[in-house]
């Protein structure tokens, strides 16, 4: 737990150096297991004055309600907090992804349901979506399976470096060490 906090610590000071996170809205998520804590990114983004929101599985497809700190949450399965039912759906032009393991070439493993692929290539119908993956360094793999459906990142942020892959859109760029 110590170091899983230094590291979300680094990657956040990564991530508020981004050019990428001046525009909103920006989608963050709420931990779950030992994911990324991205809630000090969130409040800090926040008191930039960006407008922020959570996603949310709702019918069959995560869309994304608008969330401020200090706002309610509610408890849903498999341990997650999302904003209630009654919160606006906001279409976010940054996502925060969270990831269970990723390549240099912006491949991203989530948790099998497919979520964030199927809202990405909702949410790119209506012009680019940057995808920023927020991860410890120890989940890079040589290689994740990508398929047609799947979106690449277009950033990765670990407390050891940020990546931009060749892939991205905005990329190839130097992976700078933190």
């Amino acid at each position: 737990a110590p170091w899983r906090a230094r590291a979300s610590a680094a990657i956040t000071a990564a991530a508020l150096a981004l050019p990428d996170l001046d525009t909103g809205p920006v989608s963050g998520f709420w931990p779950i297991r030992s994911e990324i804590d991205c809630r000090d990114l969130l409040w800090r983004l926040y008191e930039r004055g960006l407008e922020l929101c959570l996603p949310v599985v709702a019918r069959g497809r995560q869309v994304f309600r608008r969330w401020a700190p200090g706002d309610a949450l509610e408890s849903r399965g498999f341990g997650l907090s999302e904003p209630p039912d009654t919160a606006p759906i906001v279409d976010p032009r940054v996502c925060l992804v969270p990831l269970a393991a990723f390549d240099r070439r912006g491949g991203r493993l989530g948790y099998g349901k497919g979520y964030y692929d199927q809202a990405l290539g909702d949410l790119s119908r209506h012009g680019h979506v940057t995808a920023i993956g927020l991860a410890f360094s120890v989940q890079e793999v040589d290689r994740v399976p990508v398929e047609p459906h799947d979106h690449l990142l277009d950033v990765i942020i670990t407390e050891r470096e940020v990546i931009r892959p060749a892939a991205s859109p905005h990329g190839p760029r130097d992976t700078p060490t933190i």
